[in-house]
């Protein structure tokens, strides 16, 4: 037997799921379904938030970015012998 839940959710929240949802071919009620049976059956809640970047964070990936478009980088290592050796060179 089937129940109706209300939760209230914003807007955007909602919109951003149900892009997801459709794009695995799934409903949003499914999806919430299927998140509900995984929570029963493991007994386990496993969220995920990331956090906003920070303007400080933006720039230093701007800048880093910058670096590796212009070619100021270390070329890659197979060891760390031959890392140190650069490093002393």
């Amino acid at each position: 037997m089937n129940t109706v839940i209300s939760v209230k959710i914003d807007e955007d929240v909602k919109a951003s799921a149900k892009e997801v949802a459709n794009s695995a071919g799934l409903t949003l009620s499914t999806l919430v379904n299927a998140y509900l049976r995984q929570v029963s059956a493991t007994r386990r809640i496993d969220l995920y938030a990331p956090e906003p970047m920070t303007p400080k964070l933006e720039k230093l990936i701007a800048e880093v970015e910058k670096s590796i478009q212009a070619g100021n980088v270390s070329k890659p290592f197979d060891n760390a012998a031959d890392f140190v050796a650069d490093l002393e060179s």
